[in-house]
């Protein structure tokens, strides 16, 4: 659930809305010229942080699949490849 706090609110009562966002609350803080702020507990930004990590890792397979499409892309055997290596 995401409900709106004013920043007065979480002043005067921080454990009660530390303990909301524990529980699984997210908290928008509404601030002039609509730069809010979003409160959420750390395992829900981990989460975030994890979708986030995925999402760039995906977009690199796509990248590295339409290189390959596009002939942009070397091969090598692991003979070639440990050859490099040890020279």
């Amino acid at each position: 659930m995401t409900t709106a706090v004013r920043a007065k609110d979480i002043k005067y009562n921080f454990k009660e809305i530390c303990t909301r966002i524990i529980s699984g609350e997210t908290l928008i803080v509404p601030r002039p010229k609509n730069e809010n702020i979003v409160l959420i507990s750390e395992k829900e930004y981990q989460k975030l942080e994890k979708i986030k990590k995925n999402a760039e890792y995906l977009a690199s397979l796509d990248r590295g699949n339409k290189d390959i499409a596009e002939g942009r892309r070397i091969y090598k055997t692991m003979d070639e490849l440990e050859e490099l290596i040890n020279s």
